[in-house]
Order: C-alpha cells, then sequence, then structure tokens
C-alpha cells in the first residue's frame, strides 16, 4: 500500500516550490547600460569614441591647438562647477590622489593639521600627513557609513577631508560646518562631489577630483582648484621635504600661473582631455550643474525606492543628510564577502549590472553609482535583478 503525503503537506510544498522559481526567475528587462561602476564611471549617454574631437591628438600638448584645448577644458569647467574668479584650476597627474597628495606636500606643515576619516581615502590622507609627512595630525574618525562630529574640529588647524566619501557612502550634509573666519586651509577631496553637489566655494581653500567620476571621463589625470589663501600659503611657506617636479606649483617664489592656464607639468593625455570636453559639453547641453545635480539626485531617490521596498537590502549610511547621491553603499541581509563575490558575478555574468561589489576596505555589501551619467531608468531596471541575485545565491 502506497503512503500518499496528506494534502496539506504536499500544497506547502507546491507553494515553496512556486515562491522559490519565481524569486529565482530572470527578469525580463535588463539596464540598457548596466555600468554602475563607482570608477571608472559610465561615460555620458549618447557617448562614442567617434563622437571625439581629434584635431589636438598627434599634436604635442604645447602647440597652438593643444593649449586651446587645455584651456578650453579649465573654461568648461570653471562654468560647469560656476566657481569663481578667485580660484584657479590646474590639470595635474595622478588623477585625485595625484592633485590630493600634490596638494599636501607643498602646504602641509605651516599649521598643525586635522584629519577626518570616516573612509579608506580619508584614511590614506592620514597615513600620508602620519607616516610620509610626519606631521602627527589630529585625526577625527567615524565608521563607515557614518560622519566624524564636525563640531569638533579646530580651525587654528589645516583640515583635511573628503567631500563625499566613495568607499563609504557617506558625506558631508554641505559647507556650514566651515567657518569663515578660520586660520588654517580647508583640503576637500571632493572627487565623487563635484558636480554633484553645489559646493561653496567660499569655504573651500583646496579642491581636488578626476574626470572619471561624475563626469564619465577617463582617469589618470587629476583636478585641482585653489583658492586665494592656498595660493598666499604657496607663495609664503617653503615645506621642509623635497618635492619631487610633478608636485612643483612655485617658481622663483612665486605661483607658477602656466600650470592653470593649461600648461601642465608634465604630458597630458591629449584624448583624456578630449573625452573630458566631450562630457563637459554634455553637461552644458542638458543644464549645466542644475541639470548634473538633478540626475544624481534622481538616481539615488530611485535607489532609494528599490531599498525601502526590500527587507533583506539596507544603506550602509543610514542618515539621509549624510548620504551619498553618488556612491551609494547598501548592505545586504546575511553578507560576506564570499556572498558579495558571487552576487557580482552572477549579474555581471548576465550584463545586468557590472562593478557593483562593494569597496575591499568596506564592510561586505553592494556600492552603484548614481551619478550624473547614470539613467534613472536603469537604475530601475536593477531592481529585479538584485532580487533575482540574492535569491540565487541564497538558495545555492
Amino acid at each position: 500500500m502506497t503512503n500518499t503525503p496528506p494534502v496539506r503537506d504536499a500544497h506547502a510544498s507546491a507553494t515553496l516550490r512556486d515562491a522559490h522559481d519565481i524569486a529565482t526567475t530572470r527578469p525580463d528587462t535588463k539596464p540598457a547600460r548596466p555600468h554602475f561602476s563607482s570608477g571608472p564611471c559610465a561615460k555620458p549617454p549618447g557617448w562614442s569614441a567617434e563622437r571625439l574631437a581629434t584635431g589636438s591628438l598627434g599634436r604635442s600638448h604645447r602647440s597652438k591647438i593643444g593649449k586651446a584645448r587645455l584651456q578650453y577644458a579649465i573654461d568648461l569647467m570653471r562654468e560647469m562647477l560656476r566657481l569663481p574668479d578667485t580660484h584657479r584650476i590646474g590639470i595635474v597627474p595622478g588623477s585625485d590622489t595625484g592633485a590630493f597628495e600634490m596638494a599636501m606636500w607643498t602646504m602641509l606643515g605651516a599649521r598643525p593639521v586635522t584629519a577626518l576619516a570616516w573612509e579608506s581615502f580619508g584614511e590614506g590622507w592620514v597615513t600620508d600627513a602620519a607616516k610620509q609627512l610626519k606631521i602627527d595630525p589630529t585625526v577625527l574618525r567615524a565608521d563607515y557609513g557614518h560622519i566624524p562630529d564636525l563640531t569638533q574640529i579646530d580651525w587654528t588647524n589645516d583640515v583635511l577631508f573628503t567631500w563625499n566619501g566613495t568607499t563609504s557612502g557617506a558625506r558631508v550634509p554641505n559647507g556650514d560646518w566651515i567657518p569663515e573666519t578660520r586660520e588654517g586651509l580647508t583640503f576637500a577631496d571632493a572627487t565623487s562631489a563635484v558636480f554633484a553637489y553645489d559646493i561653496p566655494w567660499d569655504k573651500i581653500d583646496v579642491a581636488t577630483f578626476s574626470w572619471q567620476k561624475v563626469l564619465g571621463g577617463e582617469g589618470g589625470h587629476g583636478v585641482l582648484i585653489l583658492g586665494p589663501r592656498a595660493v598666499e600659503r604657496l607663495e609664503s611657506y617653503t615645506p621642509a621635504w623635497p618635492l619631487p617636479k610633478v608636485f612643483r606649483l612655485v617658481s622663483k617664489g612665486a605661483l607658477a600661473e602656466g600650470v592653470f592656464k593649461g600648461e601642465t607639468i608634465n604630458t597630458p593625455s591629449m584624448l583624456a582631455v578630449e573625452d573630458a570636453i566631450f562630457a563637459l559639453e554634455w553637461a552644458k547641453s542638458i543644464g549645466g550643474l542644475e541639470g548634473l545635480i538633478g540626475r544624481a539626485n534622481a538616481n539615488a531617490a530611485a535607489l532609494d525606492r528599490i531599498v525601502a521596498d526590500r527587507d533583506w537590502l539596507g544603506h550602509l549610511a543610514p542618515d539621509p543628510a549624510t548620504r551619498s547621491t553618488t556612491s551609494v553603499c547598501l548592505t545586504v541581509e546575511g553578507a560576506d564577502e564570499a556572498m558579495i563575490k558571487k552576487f557580482a558575478s552572477l549579474l555581471e555574468a548576465e550584463d545586468a549590472a557590472y562593478d557593483i561589489a562593494g569597496y575591499r576596505d568596506a564592510p561586505a555589501g553592494l556600492r552603484i553609482w548614481c551619478g550624473a551619467t547614470v539613467e534613472t531608468a536603469d537604475i530601475e531596471a536593477l531592481g529585479p535583478w538584485l532580487d533575482w541575485a540574492y535569491a540565487t545565491v541564497k538558495a545555492a
């Protein structure tokens, strides 16, 4: 005689099986551009190599056309950032890292230093100050997803900070915490912030970034912005340590003004410059800074809706006031490094999302770029794929 399972148990098994089948069914719609890397980031919509100007390629960067294109890139950056005439813009080597270290090596040492660290790049500047320059900075730290108590800063010091923590998803809320009467200089690593936030330039003495973030440009080149107080420091202070050639911004006691007019310290890639010009012209065509900020905010809001609808997904930065709208870091229930690696690999294999695993030094989780070059529709299409990947990994 055959034992027949109770109908209740059979129904329960069928229900569980159906739920599993639904959860692990691949979604029908993929993001049109699954490029969610936090650097280098998605190219601007409509980008193609064939659309780049090529007249400067194969020419000296010191030729008439080379200088003109470099100056044009600087002029476009000034216009898009609404940067006042009091601030200078220079194109320098080494991406954002090179630009920030150039500022540290040439200007620190005149005053005590306070360094704010709440993610890996901020910790890198602490290491540079303490172990390389041997300045012994005051360090204010916070865990990933949070920022330090900004009221504890001694503004007689020079202050180093990241405006937007690319690896933690946490940012400063605004510039209100920076006093106009500060004695020290502000050094802002703003690589995931410029073109995504309205930065109060009167509060910033030094800012650095690279084209590879919000503009979706190529890496390898940094941008250094100097306010008048930073220029005064450069012209009145000589650091105790030697400076390599690529860091030298002063000649015969005066600022090397040519660096801020397209006469770069070392040879730039004119192809990368033309790529940046394309991105800046695109930015101008969509309404400039307001258009860029609006697109990033819309993308971040779309991702926030995805997170809000899922119990297993959360924000690493819990406070919306200090949560990034560009490099958004997410927690995943039950995640460890191996799980996240498999999760991200599944989506990449499906061409549904590229490069969304969290930064190696951050807590295990996802990191999804929401900067202006990403389309909101692609963020929205990502939600069902996150469900699929999560269910697949959990079922394995």
